[in-house]
């Protein structure tokens, strides 16, 4: 009776952790360099349009246009490594992006902290439009 008492907790326990939103973890400024350098990795900015427009991490997407259409613009391959940014590191805006992104089945999804000012502050190159 008692390891059916554990065995049932045991399940519950891990339905609950698989049904609870998880952490989405950070990566380094040094990580995602490395990653653009690489061509590994998909962008999402979610700092909106036109903040888009005046400066943006290279080759990110921008989430505002895409995301009705985010499974067409992001890779096929599920596993590929998928970092949404906002604005700074005081912004849970990335949270639209990320969360897309793994309800779209991306199991590698992460968050860039600094955001774009703490890309513009690294003194990293900007893309315009």
């Amino acid at each position: 009776m008692n390891k059916l008492i554990t065995l049932l907790s045991v399940l519950c326990l891990a339905v609950v952790a698989h049904a609870a939103p998880g952490k989405i973890s950070d990566i380094s400024h040094a990580d995602l360099q490395a990653a653009i350098a690489a061509k590994s990795v998909a962008i999402l900015d979610v700092n909106g349009s036109e903040s888009f427009a005046e400066g943006r991490i290279p080759g990110a997407i921008d989430f505002e246009t895409a995301k009705a259409k985010l499974a067409a613009v992001l890779p096929k391959d599920k596993a590929t490594l998928v970092v949404a940014y906002c604005g700074s590191p005081m912004c849970s805006a990335y949270r639209a992006g990320a969360n897309a992104a793994l309800a779209l089945g991306y199991t590698n999804v992460k968050h860039y902290a600094p955001g774009i000012d703490g890309w513009k502050k690294s003194g990293a190159k900007v893309e315009k439009s």
